[in-house]
């Protein structure tokens, strides 16, 4: 299946938990755990990490959604962790939609929106083996910042100012 390109998707604000964020959650859990373990993911282990959403409810963040028409293709999603200062969380492209400037797109998309809820200041955490993440968010003006948080699985630490 040919998708739209990236710069034709629509990325709104939508539920974490609503039916197509819960599609493309699985298959980042799935792609996350496969890429870590290096082997299948179990149910297990995606439920348990689809159960971790609170930090996207009740106003401590915002998940967005990318559509290439009504298919769900992508998302991201900002936590608020600090007055103007958000933190990038559960960004994933889908297989099929990857390329292009799909990452592109969709970390633009979470920067607009943050800025939009008055944050100056993007932080997020990643492993080293997410070597293309690292080199899309270098390639954004993302830099190496000072540890934070309790991610037991964050390895690299990065910042951009949102000015």
């Amino acid at each position: 299946m040919s998708l739209a390109s990236p710069a034709t998707w629509t990325v709104t604000a939508v539920p974490v938990d609503h039916p197509d964020s819960v599609t493309v959650l699985r298959a980042y859990m799935d792609e996350l755990i496969s890429r870590y373990y290096g082997r299948p993911a179990e149910e297990e282990e995606i439920a348990k990490l689809m159960a971790d959403n609170a930090d996207l409810l009740d106003g401590r963040g915002v998940f967005l959604l990318a559509r290439a028409g009504a298919a769900p293709v992508a998302c991201i999603g900002i936590r608020w962790i600090a007055p103007g200062t958000g933190e990038l969380t559960r960004v994933f492209v889908t297989h099929r939609a990857r390329r292009g400037g799909a990452g592109r797109r969709l970390v633009g998309a979470a920067e607009d929106a943050a800025r939009e809820r008055g944050a100056t200041r993007i932080l997020l955490n990643t492993r080293k083996d997410l070597t293309e993440a690292i080199a899309l968010y270098t390639a954004l003006g993302y830099r190496p910042t000072d540890p934070y948080g309790d991610d037991p699985y964050a390895e690299l630490w990065l910042t951009k100012d949102l000015g």
